[in-house]
């Protein structure tokens, strides 16, 4: 029997995650998760319909997730996306999310809720 898959929705709901932009998207089932700071790493290895976790808030984030066709960017450890990365985010139907806690801790809780990459 498949895994059932959580949608977008239920991970900001459940880790009391902000939402930057997009909240009429969040509709998505993730299919898994990545992890990376490094743009040509989630370029190379991050998956279609995945969560991304990174520190980075600049606009170049938006490119690589919609190039990887992510479900959607959490910016971890209270961190906030530049200004045009939320204009580029809203033009691309992206949604942003942030987060306090660290990179460990929520990709730990993603994992607990039932993620993994």
């Amino acid at each position: 029997m498949p895994e059932e898959k959580i949608k977008l929705s239920e991970v900001i709901k459940q880790l009391n995650l902000k939402i930057e932009c997009r909240e009429q998207f969040l509709d998505k089932e993730i299919q898994g998760g990545y992890v990376s700071d490094l743009l040509s790493d989630v370029m190379a290895n991050c998956k279609e319909g995945y969560i991304w976790i990174t520190l980075q808030g600049h606009p170049n984030i938006v490119a690589v997730a919609v190039l990887k066709e992510v479900a959607g960017i959490v910016i971890i450890n209270n961190r906030k996306p530049e200004e045009e990365t939320i204009k580029k985010a809203e033009a691309e139907k992206l949604p942003i999310m942030t987060s306090s806690l660290t990179a460990f801790e929520l990709v730990g809780k993603l994992y607990e809720l039932g993620i993994s990459g």
